[in-house]
């Protein structure tokens, strides 16, 4: 098994690149949450050469730092959000978020009535079923602001959530209990109405509050998407 199995050359180009990035940016407190979606990308990159090797047909690696899913045995809507009224806020309808350890992952469909989140299979990726505990993790938040913007790492859509000061630091305890963990422990699951819209990996607490949301892969969030969402989480506009 040579290095370039291994360790595949876009995603392990990324990982250096941003690990070299939080470095440079000292106390940066994206730092730590740059670095685990470059951990995370480079797991995934490993688990398609894996698959691909087995000759199950994966495509060229993409670049995956968080996916959507939908809670087994629920309707699948990936990506469908309607946006909210505009003019008189959101606060009636404003979509909570829970922020969940991950406790497995595995490559496989969940079986019905698990619990858990099915990232169903396309061209590009295989199925994962990802089981996350509700009881230690941030349930049913309300974020202080929510914002779509383009990524400055590779100018992808994404939505940048800014949590409470008091669930800031509830946050940065989280994140702090399960960067030693191994992996897929050291991750947590970002739930949305149902829907699991993310899964980033951490090596550290996150005590700067703020986390994204990027969509599947790279590039998954379009505008249109990216704002809606955004509206959805976002009381105050």
């Amino acid at each position: 098994m040579n290095d370039s199995t291994e360790h595949p050359l876009h995603e392990t180009l990324l990982h250096d690149a941003l690990h070299a990035h939080v470095r440079e940016s000292g106390g940066n407190a994206a730092g730590p949450y740059l670095a685990g979606l470059a951990d995370g990308a480079l797991q995934v990159a490993r688990r398609r050469q894996r698959l691909a090797r087995a000759a199950v047909g994966i495509a060229a690696a993409v670049v995956a730092t968080a996916w959507v899913a939908v809670a087994d045995g629920a309707t699948q809507h990936a990506h469908r959000v309607q946006p909210a009224a505009e003019g008189t806020g959101n606060t009636e309808n404003v979509a909570l978020i829970s922020i969940l350890p991950v406790t497995s992952s595995t490559e496989h469909a969940c079986t019905r009535g698990s619990g858990g989140y099915t990232v169903h299979a396309s061209a590009t990726h295989p199925a994962f079923c990802v089981h996350a505990d509700r009881a230690r993790g941030m349930t049913d938040v309300r974020v202080t602001s929510a914002k779509a913007e383009k990524s400055s790492i590779d100018g992808t859509w994404q939505v940048e959530v800014t949590l409470s000061s008091a669930d800031r630091t509830r946050f940065a305890a989280l994140t702090g209990s399960i960067a030693a963990a191994p992996s897929p422990r050291n991750g947590f699951a970002i739930v949305i109405d149902g829907k699991l819209w993310g899964n980033p990996f951490v090596t550290s607490s996150i005590t700067g509050g703020r986390l994204e949301i990027v969509g599947a892969f790279a590039g998954d969030l379009t505008s249109a998407t990216a704002h809606d969402l955004a509206l959805r989480l976002d009381s105050g506009r």
